[in-house]
């Protein structure tokens, strides 16, 4: 028989995982990747789509354009996972494998912020796209782009999304009558990068952007239209975009592989507590952010570490926790952090200032990724 490899999830980790392995040993593997979407969507395109850069389905890159030797996708939802036998049900049926990838990411739990399922989160594509269609209506008072819970993925995200707001009223002629506030429970925007973290604050500062840090928001009365903070603090507000409190699925967490929310996997080898069985990218512990570029990281060196294995080769070094980030700053300026996790005694992030030809280098991000996993460009 083929080794199989059996990849929970279709986002940045399961992609590449399916990719390198499809690279590697073609034919000889068999690799299945299940998801319940149908399409793959970059969680910056949400931003995009929200501010009317693009369109919902031009996001939305479809699986079924996936076609790689030795892979195959299914759209089916996972019903349980059991991590000792390595079998997996879903809506479809039963797999068994020789190694398990759980790559599932982090799903929203809108219950755990009372009022935030009433309200608006930009997190999900069907969230931003809600945003989009009410954001028309939007002409006066106070904006809060709230984080709800950490950690959460993308952590960039909301200054982006605050600063794209700024462009988006300017566009429209109404900034003046609109406030902007960001509430994050953060010391500053990107804690492992003070510089990148200062240029934010210098952005938002140049904006009338209110910074309000070491918060989270608790709540939400839609009725009043207030935001109740973790201090007990509210702040009134006309929209909200908010960032929901983030956990591992409840197939995962049930399975017994989480301890509490997430997935405890080894840094270097991202090796459960069960032999064989693999956590990476957002569903997975590893003091690492919850971003995709982590996750395909992550997933590319496991990959070849399990294609070495199969092919008695020698063992490729260790995941080494680095990841470049980039950040939307509006006025056409993007900048980037280039971040390593795990070699330094602490996280280090070298910023490289926003600018016009980062944006290109951002889109060549996307077209490569789009070339590799899908065939398109």
């Amino acid at each position: 028989m083929k080794p199989r490899v059996l990849a929970l999830g279709a986002g940045f980790g399961g992609l590449e995982l399916a990719t390198v392995l499809s690279e590697r040993l073609g034919d000889s593997i068999d690799v299945t990747l299940i998801d319940k979407a149908d399409a793959f969507v970059f969680g910056y395109s949400k931003l995009d789509m929200m501010f009317g850069r693009t369109t919902p389905d031009a996001i939305r890159l479809r699986y079924s354009e996936l076609a790689k030797p030795g892979v195959r996708f299914v759209q089916e939802t996972i019903t349980a996972i059991d991590p000792e036998t390595k079998t997996v049900t879903t809506d479809g049926g039963t797999y068994e494998t020789d190694e398990l990838v759980i790559a599932l990411g982090a799903d929203y739990d809108y219950d755990a912020t009372p009022g935030l399922a009433e309200a608006n989160e930009f997190y999900s594509p069907e969230g931003a796209e809600h945003l989009r269609d009410a954001l028309p209506a939007f002409t006066k008072g106070r904006a809060i782009v709230g984080v709800c819970g950490a950690p959460f993925k993308c952590p960039p995200a909301p200054s982006e999304c605050a600063l794209m707001l700024h462009d988006y009223l300017v566009e429209r002629g109404v900034r003046d009558d609109c406030e902007i506030v960001l509430v994050m429970p953060f010391t500053k925007p990107i804690p492992p990068s003070p510089d990148a973290s200062d240029a934010l604050l210098e952005a938002f500062d140049e904006r009338e952007i209110a910074f309000v840090a070491q918060r989270k928001v608790a709540s939400l009365d839609g009725d009043r239209r207030v935001a109740v903070l973790d201090d007990g603090s509210e702040l009134e507000y006309e929209m909200f975009f908010g960032v929901p409190v983030h956990r591992a699925p409840r197939v995962v967490r049930d399975s017994g592989l989480a301890d509490g929310d997430w997935v405890p996997a080894d840094t270097s080898t991202l090796q459960t507590r069960y032999a064989g069985v693999y956590a990476v990218g957002d569903v997975a512990t590893l003091g690492i952010p919850k971003a995709g570029m982590f996750a395909e990281g992550e997933a590319r060196a496991l990959a070849h570490a399990i294609a070495a294995r199969i092919e008695g080769a020698e063992p490729p070094r260790p995941y080494d926790g680095t990841a470049s980030c980039y950040i939307e700053f509006g006025a056409g300026r993007v900048g980037r952090v280039d971040v390593d996790f795990l070699s330094a005694a602490r996280p280090m992030g070298a910023y490289h200032r926003a600018s016009t030809a980062l944006v290109a280098d951002k889109q060549e991000f996307g077209a490569s990724r789009r070339a590799r996993w899908f065939g398109l460009r």
